[in-house]
């Protein structure tokens, strides 16, 4: 049989996609990039949070993940509590059907497998354990393809996040404590791979930032940062403490004459810019509301620096080689500054203390052009990372295309290791 004569392979990507957080889209369009050049023949679709965002943006058919539109609301009288507790049963209906129309679901980057901001075991871990346990009832591969993860704590959410990912048929990690994590929570990882994030294949812009004897613009990006899911008595108190840590910070970078650009990763970060704005109350002082990573990306190849929260607001910054400081509420971020030779900017966004972090930023600006061909060279090296992760995800996924790839899983297998020692 030709692979004219074959059918359509009918992939399916699936996640809190389309839902307002531009990481996660970031890094659906990685994969749709890499579907369109190495797989023209498949047949896309997603079940994602909005799907209404999803179809029009990149072009596929979409379809709502949860039948319950009130899914991440909290429920509190008896009417929306049963609504709730019916969609959990519609739902593992629906996941069926869908999963059963596909020969591969992808379930694109993100930290599906962690518990690093607040979450319920009945909201997204239970609907990807639905994917992954009716994707191995019903021969369809799922794959989790550099995927965060964290050890977990709450009983029930560690034990559906340890199914999910046990009955997955191909797993990738963003970075190696991901897979010490899931090892740690009883997965067998032996198997499993460590590549850069999804993002970092994504088109990149240059840094548009020239040298100048006057200081040029500082993009801060913000979160509406409430700390993680075993932080939930202190929630109030803990983003208090980082709203105001950060509105000082920006007021002084304003004082020092400096223009400062607020960013936002989320939809629900906008409150944060506005109450930074109005204390402030400076010109100097903007903000913009992007729409894709790219428009991200796009405002930090324009700076001198960059400050930020949230993970894909730091490898914006990062992949346009732009200075960057992180404020730090995961492990991930801390890990991800380290690979990027920038581990030395790290400040704790449970505690920002302004005075410290404007001794760190100083810092930060004072190695600007050293620190410029360190990311430089480190993306060099995670674009090459990604192309033999995306070789790898079609050795693994899609054995029957009829694809002349350049890699066997061996050659693969030899070329990751080989990628992983650099330094």
């Amino acid at each position: 049989m030709t692979s004219a004569d074959r059918a359509p392979v009918r992939v399916g990507v699936f996640g809190l996609l389309g839902s307002g957080n531009l990481g996660n889209d970031g890094s659906l369009e990685a994969v749709l990039g890499y579907l369109r050049a190495e797989h023209p023949e498949a047949v896309v679709d997603a079940l994602c949070g909005g799907p209404e965002v999803v179809a029009a943006r990149y072009r596929i058919p979409a379809t709502r993940l949860h039948w319950y539109r009130g899914e991440y609301r909290t429920a509190s009288r008896a009417g929306a509590i049963a609504a709730k507790g019916l969609g959990k049963l519609v739902d593992a209906v629906r996941t069926a059907a869908w999963v059963r129309r596909h020969d591969v679901v992808i379930v694109p980057g993100m930290g599906v497998l962690e518990a690093t901001l607040p979450l319920r075991p009945w909201g997204f871990p239970y609907s990807l354990f639905l994917l992954c346990a009716t994707g191995r009832l019903l021969r369809t591969r799922v794959a989790l393809v550099s995927v965060g993860a964290a050890a977990i704590r709450d009983r029930p959410t560690r034990a559906l996040v340890r199914w999910s990912a046990r009955l997955a048929a191909y797993r990738s990690y963003r970075d190696a404590q991901s897979r010490d994590a899931m090892r740690e929570m009883g997965v067998d990882t032996a198997r499993d791979e460590v590549y850069p994030d999804l993002a970092f294949a994504l088109p990149t812009l240059p840094t548009s930032a020239s040298p100048s004897a006057l200081p040029g613009p500082v993009c801060v990006g913000v979160m509406d940062f409430h700390g993680g899911n075993d932080d939930r008595a202190r929630a109030e108190e803990i983003h208090r403490r980082y709203l105001d840590g950060t509105t000082r910070f920006v007021r002084a970078l304003v004082e020092d004459g400096r223009p400062v650009r607020l960013l936002t990763g989320d939809e629900c970060d906008a409150p944060v810019v506005a109450a930074i704005l109005d204390a402030v109350d400076s010109p100097l002082a903007t903000a913009t509301e992007a729409a894709s990573l790219a428009d991200l990306t796009q405002e930090m190849a324009a700076a001198d620096s960059v400050v930020a929260t949230r993970y894909h607001n730091l490898i914006c910054a990062l992949k346009t080689g732009t200075p960057t400081l992180a404020l730090s509420y995961a492990a991930k971020s801390d890990a991800l500054m380290a690979r990027m030779g920038l581990a030395a900017y790290c400040h704790p966004a449970r505690e920002v203390d302004a005075d410290r972090l404007l001794e760190q930023f100083r810092a930060l600006e004072r190695r600007s052009a050293e620190l410029r061909r360190t990311l430089a060279e480190r993306n060099l090296v995670a674009a090459r990372q990604l192309e033999h992760q995306f070789a790898a995800l079609t050795a693994s996924l899609f054995p029957a295309t009829g694809h002349d790839h350049a890699h066997t899983r061996a050659q693969v297998q030899a070329d990751a290791d080989a990628l992983r020692e650099t330094p």
